[in-house]
Order: structure tokens, then C-alpha cells, then sequence
């Protein structure tokens, strides 16, 4: 499968490398343009391409992997055509995001009740949208092993044939993937990361 990133930061970096590891073809973009991806793209090899926007939009699937404050620029003018978009997004509302209980208690109040990925799914009209690799922190997947332990990724969404789509992928990498339901109900419970929201997800870190 050929997937494509919206941003080109750690995330991508990580995620993206897993991806390639089980056999798939990445393209990474970003705002500033694919001229200043060629360090990033490189050290993923040569299964890993950098684009603009709408190469990365024209893949088989789609990661959002920006900073929440980048969202609507990243998603601005794109024709979605039914594509799955992965919302792997934290709804930190600094750019330098606060994860204290404090900044994320401060971050949730300004979703105003709605999840950060029914905002989402409202920026991006077109899209089957699946939030997911949302709740763990890139540290604890740094082995890209086939022996890797099973860590547990929450998947949440409305369109139920593209979220078995995502909990198909994400299994596959080695990965186990947890469905929360519904955007609006389990889209809550990673959307600012599970163990920066005040509440401890890491008896569900991993499974043997």
C-alpha cells in the first residue's frame, strides 16, 4: 500500500518507519515543500519519497501527523474523494503543546464539548476519517522489529468499513489495535495522547 503524511515530524518519522518495515511505500509532506524533506526521506530509505500535498492526499490512505494548531492549513483545498484519512493528531492548542494536566485540562475546555476528531472530520469534507495512533507516545514503538511487543494503539470512527480498513493495518504492523467506537464517544479518549490526559493507559501498553 502506498501511504501518504501530512507533516514530517516525529510521528511520521516513527509510524512511517514501521510502515515501510511491513512492506508498504510512504510519502511525506509538509508545508514548506518537498525540496526540504531530502535529510527526513533519506534516513527512512528508499521506500520512503517526499511530495507536496496532493501527492501525499493521492495515496491509497492518508496520515494527519501535524500539530493541532497546523490542522487547517494542512487540510486546506484538498479534495478528499472518499480516501480513508487517519487522524493521528493530539489536540494541543499550543504550539508547543502543554502536557501538563493543567495545558491538557486547558486544551480539552477549547474543544468546547466536540472531540478533536469530529473537528476534524468537519475540515476535511470527503474524508472517511479514523482517529488512531493518537495515544502512544512515539518512545515506547522505537523497535521495528518483527519481535516488537504488541503495543496497544486506540482506533475510533463513524464509517465502520474504513476503521476495520485502519484495524487491519495497524494489526499487521504488529500492533493491536483497540476499537473505542465512535468518533464523538471514543475519539475522546485519545485525543491528546492516553497518559498526558490525567489518565494512567499504561496497564494496556502492551500485550504478550
Amino acid at each position: 500500500m502506498n501511504i501518504g503524511f501530512l507533516g514530517a515530524g516525529t510521528v511520521t518519522g516513527t509510524f512511517g518507519r514501521h510502515l515501510i518495515s511491513a512492506g508498504h511505500t510512504i510519502v511525506i509532506s509538509n508545508s514548506r515543500g518537498p525540496e526540504t524533506l531530502a535529510d527526513f526521506v533519506a534516513a527512512l530509505g528508499p521506500n520512503a519519497t517526499a511530495g507536496t500535498r496532493q501527492q501525499a492526499v493521492a495515496c491509497d490512505m492518508v496520515i494527519l501527523a501535524t500539530n493541532w494548531v497546523n490542522v487547517p492549513a494542512a487540510l486546506r483545498d484538498i479534495e478528499w474523494g472518499g480516501r480513508i484519512l487517519i487522524d493521528a493528531t493530539n489536540a494541543h492548542m499550543d504550539p508547543k503543546p502543554d502536557i501538563s494536566l493543567a495545558g491538557v485540562t486547558r486544551s480539552r475546555a477549547a474543544l468546547k464539548g466536540r472531540t478533536s476528531g469530529e473537528i476534524v472530520a468537519e475540515m476535511a469534507p470527503g474524508a472517511r476519517l479514523v482517529k488512531s495512533i493518537s495515544n502512544v507516545p512515539m518512545e515506547w514503538i522505537q523497535d521495528f522489529s518483527p519481535q516488537k511487543p504488541r503495543t496497544v494503539i486506540f482506533t475510533s470512527g463513524d464509517d465502520q468499513a474504513a476503521k476495520q480498513m485502519v484495524i487491519e493495518l495497524i494489526n499487521s504492523l504488529g500492533f493491536v489495535a483497540i476499537d473505542l467506537g465512535s468518533l464523538a464517544v471514543g475519539g475522546a479518549m485519545h485525543e491528546v495522547g492516553a497518559p498526558l490526559s490525567g489518565l494512567d493507559f499504561h496497564f494496556v501498553r502492551r500485550l504478550r
